[in-house]
């Protein structure tokens, strides 16, 4: 029986070079694969790249509105196809995670798909969450925060500096915005530093706009 996979860690787990690795063993086989992007995600554009260096071309940019399940129904009749590869996951709409499951169930094709759980303010993606209920096979993908424990949240630098505001999607190709895997204890500490910080800040900025009033 034809499963749906879900693989998901924190960032920097390695996700994208055990996809790799996963489409070379088909393909040193003589099987054929099928990758998907969502389009969201424009780092590296039509290309898949790991943090290790290893490249490989998207064979489909997935939009929120496409019919997932019609797109590989396509690609099957052209050409078969053994398994359907997905990175980042999470950026699927709860209906392209259902019509992936109909991919293994109707076409008997394997989904593997791998992604984050939560974002950098601990929510969970819409993606990952339907496949957190739907996987048949659901595997986290281990890495370590910098103090050497276990991460499993992912923080967010902006300009060099940890922030837990603003919008849930920021690709982090870009120069200001990168990500860092934090452990719980990690997470949550420098979470408070910055509420600190920004309580402390507040109260100076009250205390500027009184003193203008005088």
């Amino acid at each position: 029986m034809a499963k749906l996979y879900f693989r998901y860690g924190a960032m920097n787990s390695g996700k994208s070079t055990a996809l790799m690795q996963v489409a070379f063993n088909y393909e040193e086989r003589g099987m054929n694969v099928f990758l998907i992007k969502p389009q969201i995600d424009a780092k590296g554009g039509h290309r898949l790249i790991s943090r290790i260096g290893i490249e490989r071309n998207v064979d489909y940019m997935s939009q929120p509105e496409d019919d997932l399940f019609k797109i590989i129904a396509d690609q099957q009749a052209k050409k078969t196809t053994h398994c359907i590869l997905v990175d980042e996951a999470q950026f699927l709409k709860t209906e392209q995670v259902d019509q992936l499951m109909s991919v293994t169930i109707q076409l008997k094709i394997p989904v593997i798909a791998y992604g984050l759980r939560t974002d950098f303010s601990t929510i969970g993606f819409e993606g990952a969450q339907r496949l957190l209920l739907l996987a048949h096979s659901i595997e986290e993908m281990k890495t370590i925060c910098t103090c050497g424990r276990k991460a499993t949240f992912n923080g967010r630098k902006l300009y060099g500096e940890f922030v837990f505001e603003g919008e849930q999607v920021a690709i982090d190709n870009q120069a200001e915005v990168e990500y860092q895997s934090l452990c719980s204890d990690c997470y949550f500490r420098l979470k408070k530093e910055y509420e600190e910080k920004k309580r402390i800040k507040q109260a100076e900025e009250a205390k500027l706009w009184n003193w203008s009033q005088k």
